[in-house]
């Protein structure tokens, strides 16, 4: 960093600002490792010795993320620490660690040691008071199913919000256990008349459900419920004794689904056998193919009796032979012809069509209506007109009515092969969590190791049953099983499908791997630490789809119209049959407008039936929800995992955006970019003495010369520096020591003015061009002399130029904001094409530089690393972490960008200006559709033209309607990011 930020230090004398004035340190990419004592191996460790405990501290006297990661770092080299994460904006230090190897007061000490003050905060409880509960709901049709259901929900006591997706059949609600129970929830939604299906409960605890065959009878579940329950982890088990299914509650810390299907598998005789019950992702597509095979076979069902309807009115007529056997009267003007359609039409309108009556009441019930009320009122009128019309022809020796059974049969088959169609489209919109949930490997080969760590024996098992602390092996080719660390073995990973990293990653012992990944040539043995629902995949699925389940604001506008729209598209039916029933009363248009075989009340009804059945709910609805599926969906698969549908809304109204440098701009690590000797001595040796110097500093900047000195030591991996001796660390300023009895000094030119040592007119100049080149110049002295001065530099990151001219192009605003100083932040901004720049700019007025845009008429988005830019992610209208990679739980953030590539932002803003451009189509068509189609369907082009729209019709075109606007949002599968990026090089930098 430059000298005037020392110069800077100097005169303030802040003791908690970092040597180089910024925050240089790099975002950790994985998540931490269990950590043993030193001479404990993983393997010798009990399952008691295993249990984690949780602390939280304050730490009070940190300025930076420098001491956040000295702290952090001080923590970590403790023996038993599983996990140390270091909040600088809120003071406070949460520690994961093994009891039994470290204690909470040795864990405040050594934060205290650091030079902090440190406080154990008490623990508040581990009973969460909000939890999010996932229901899967059948029986849903339209948006104001949807939008019943998620009112009863809300109408619960102890319920925080609920949210309903119609595209998805799903519901996501925010609850207080200590008030309500999943249980009720679902009493809730089933006493709307749906059926519902509990997906998660929201709770901590690990869950798995088990299938046992070989059971005959209850006692036997109960035997192995008992044998279950002796089982040290288990907390909870559920028997159902109609499906077999037993549901366990567990600490993934102490057991595991193997353990339990192998106590269930050697109970009593061994004639019971166990797998885990089909859930999760496999019980939705399975729902999702039931409901597809159920639409399928009453389709094909319906057109065995439509078909013949149809023949018989609309074909046979037109035969002579036919015409006149189906003519033939039965009874009085009954003709045969009319007792065939009334007996085929029966059985679609009454047992096919079922599905509507049943969707109908249960919605009338709640006092609100939908599409299967449309349905059922219009296949009535039709079907009940006809039966009136057969029976009074069968009464009558005079009476010459017409029937419209194949309007009511031919209604319904139309609309149940919408309804498949529709079903089939909507189950390609969740391509992406399908695809996501196959990374998974289905097998695993599992080692049983002796007590030094020997392999005894392998075995193949299935993927889902991998338990913590479990060693797997991974061949060549194969996917990684689960995350974890290597234990044994090296090679190189392709990690692209989870961090959209291009390059394979070196993996050695010790190093950590993500489960879902791809072994590229050497063995690995690695050791699971997250499995099941803590893996990064799963993690990254939930995020999805909980994306998928949160509604964008323009939602609102068809939750609206939903509302009103089936009255008022009954009340326009009813007017349209009295307005040309009456207008045929009383001669209002000429008699040869009515055709032959009907009277003009029969007209009547069939304009009021085509009104009825033409207007289409569903097409508002679905206009929304699946463009957002298939949007993030895309997201996901392009490596920016978008939010919901509010990130999306916000996101294509982006019209300037505010980086953070360090991390966004730049790659986030220093490195060494040039030396300068002012003496004459070998740089190796230089070198030395520096890094035995700066080898105990926690500050980036010495890391970085560390790293560099390594260099000059290429034949040792682990080199071993000169002893230093009365080493001390001058907070903001340097460092310290007596190496080989030479007093060395590595810092800031005040440091240097604080020892009486003299800075040469040459270090002088090299420390200004090191500032105007944007680097951070660092002074070394050796027994009172300046030796040498050193440039460290946090290079741009590729691409980063080209990325904010194509921002430019889009008419998009960049502004660098940035705790730096001005020269570094000047230099920066100038390289990459920024005009405006805020420099030494603390986390909270970044966020007020983000709100004094927003007052000047611009949708911000905020893209930092998540750590201090915090407060501005969250002021943003849109917060953008980037470089998240496996750490993908970033509150603050709405869209996670998981490559450390500046190109995601614009192909973040570009798929939501692309996501809603498909929203508007979709509402375009569906308004559109309903605006025209309503008016043909009730005559008004009937008396200029003669045009008139029947109602079986009618029907097919509101069917066609919803399928149409959910292939509009499938069209987004084929998004292409913008043409200026594929000229683009620009690739993710990782530096070993």
């Amino acid at each position: 960093m430059a000298t005037k930020l020392f110069a800077l230090a100097c005169i303030r004398n802040n003791n908690g600002e970092s040597r180089g004035g910024s925050d240089l340190s790099p975002r950790p990419h994985y998540p931490s490792m269990p950590t043993y004592p030193k001479g404990v191996s993983p393997q010798e460790t009990t399952v008691a010795e295993v249990s984690e405990a949780k602390a939280v501290f304050s730490v009070i006297g940190m300025t930076c993320s420098a001491c956040a990661g000295s702290v952090e770092k001080a923590v970590k080299r403790l023996p038993g620490i599983r996990e140390a994460v270091v909040d600088v904006l809120n003071n406070r230090a949460q520690v994961m660690f093994f009891p039994s190897f470290v204690n909470v007061e040795t864990i405040r000490e050594t934060i205290e040691d650091v030079g902090f003050q440190a406080t154990l905060i008490p623990d508040e409880g581990n009973e969460k008071s909000t939890l999010v509960c996932r229901i899967r709901i059948k029986g849903m049709t339209c948006t104001s199913c949807s939008s019943t259901v998620e009112s009863a929900l809300q109408a619960v006591y102890g319920v925080q919000n609920a949210q309903v997706a119609l595209a998805t059949e799903e519901a996501d609600v925010h609850y207080d256990p200590k008030i309500v129970s999943c249980n009720q929830l679902m009493v809730a939604i089933e006493d709307t008349g749906f059926e519902a299906i509990l997906i998660n409960s929201g709770e901590d605890m690990s869950k798995i459900d088990l299938k046992v065959d070989g059971v005959r009878t209850n006692l036997s579940m109960r035997i192995l419920e008992q044998s279950l329950q002796a089982l040290p982890g288990v907390q909870g088990i559920d028997i159902n004794n109609d499906e077999r299914k037993i549901s366990l509650s567990y600490k993934p810390d102490m057991t595991g689904p193997r353990n339990f299907i192998n106590v269930i598998e050697t109970t009593g005789s061994r004639r019971f056998k166990a797998k885990i019950y089909p859930g999760g992702e496999a019980g939705r597509e399975n729902h999702r193919k039931q409901e597809i095979q159920q639409y399928y076979r009453s389709f094909l069902w319906s057109l065995v009796f439509t078909i013949p309807v149809f023949l018989t009115s609309m074909v046979f007529m037109y035969i002579p032979g036919l015409k006149h056997g189906l003519d033939k009267k039965v009874v009085n003007m009954l003709s045969i012809g009319e007792l065939l359609r009334w007996i085929l039409s029966t059985p679609v309108q009454f047992i096919i069509g079922r599905r509507f009556y049943t969707g109908a009441y249960k919605s009338l019930r709640h006092g609100s209506a939908n599409m299967d009320v449309l349905i059922a009122l219009g296949t009535n009128a039709a079907y009940f007109y006809s039966v009136y019309s057969v029976l009074r022809a069968a009464t009558s020796p005079h009476f010459m009515g017409t029937d419209f059974f194949e309007t009511s049969a031919m209604l319904i088959s139309f609309i149940l092969l919408g309804k498949y169609l529709e079903v089939l489209a909507k189950g390609k919109t969740s391509d992406a969590i399908a695809k996501l949930m196959d990374l998974a490997p289905e097998t695993a080969t599992l080692l049983t190791l002796d007590e030094e760590g020997n392999v005894l024996g392998e075995e193949e098992i299935d993927g889902r049953l991998i338990q913590k602390n479990d060693v797997i092996k991974i061949i060549p080719g194969e996917k990684v099983a689960s995350d974890g660390y290597v234990t044994w073995g090296q090679s190189h990973v392709n990690e692209s499908m989870i961090t959209g990293e291009a390059r394979p990653v070196a993996k050695r012992k010790g190093d950590i791997v993500i489960g879902g990944t791809v072994n590229e040539n050497g063995v690995l043995h690695i050791k699971a630490t997250r499995v099941g629902s803590e893996s990064s995949l799963s993690q990254i699925v939930r995020l999805v789809e909980s994306a998928q389940m949160a509604k964008a604001p323009v939602q609102k506008f068809a939750d609206r119209i939903s509302k009103y729209f089936v009255p008022l598209v009954i009340i326009l039916s009813f007017l349209t049959c009295l307005s040309w029933f009456l207008a045929g009363k009383f001669h209002g248009y000429p008699e040869s407008w009515i055709p032959k075989s009907m009277d003009s009340f029969q007209l009547a009804l069939q304009f009021g039936i085509s009104v009825m059945v033409i207007a289409c709910p569903c097409a508002l609805g679905l206009a929304t929800p699946t463009a957002v599926m298939v949007g993030t969906g895309v997201g996901a698969s392009q490596g920016v995992l978008i939010k919901g549908g509010q990130a999306l809304e916000s996101a294509h109204k982006v019209n300037c955006i505010v980086f953070d440098k360090t991390g966004t701009l730049t790659i986030g690590k220093p490195v060494v970019v040039n030396t300068r000797l002012l003496k004459n001595m070998v740089l190796r040796e230089f070198y030395e003495l520096v890094a035995a110097t700066e080898v105990n500093s926690e500050h980036p900047l010495g890391k970085a010369i560390v790293e560099y000195a390594k260099k000059f030591r290429e034949d040792e991996e682990n080199p071993a520096w000169p002893e230093a001796r009365d080493f001390a660390s001058i907070t903001g300023h340097g460092v310290k020591a007596i190496v080989r009895n030479k007093e060395i000094i590595v810092g800031n030119k005040c440091l240097m003015v604080d020892h009486n040592i003299a800075v040469p007119v040459d270090a002088e100049d090299y420390l200004a061009e090191a500032e105007a080149l944007a680097q951070t110049g660092i002074l070394v002295s050796i027994d009172g002399e300046v030796a040498g001065v050193l440039a460290i530099s946090d290079p741009l990151k590729p691409g980063a130029q080209e990325a904010i001219t194509i921002l430019k192009l889009m008419n998009v605003r960049s502004i660098m904001v940035t705790g730096d100083n001005w020269g570094t932040a000047n230099s920066i901004a100038k390289e990459v094409g920024i005009d405006t720049v805020i420099a030494q700019a603390k986390p909270e007025q970044k966020a007020e530089k983000v709100k004094e845009l927003q007052a000047e008429g611009y949708t911000v988005a905020m893209v930092g690393d998540g750590i201090n830019d915090s407060p501005a992610l969250v002021a943003a209208d849109v917060g953008m972490a980037i470089g998240a990679g496996t750490d993908i739980a970033i509150e603050a953030a709405d869209i996670v960008l998981m490559k450390s590539n500046l190109e995601d932002v614009i192909t973040a803003i570009d798929l939501s200006r692309k996501t809603f451009t498909r929203i508007r189509l979709n509402y375009i068509w569906a308004l559109g559709y309903n605006v025209l189609g309503i008016p043909i369907a009730a005559g008004v082009l009937f008396p200029s033209t003669g045009f008139r729209l029947p109602p079986w019709i009618a029907g097919a075109a509101m069917a066609a309607s919803s399928v149409s606007v959910v292939c509009c949002s499938l069209l987004l599968k084929n998004y292409k990011r913008p043409k200026e990026l594929n000229n683009l090089e620009v690739r993710g930098i990782r530096i070993e």
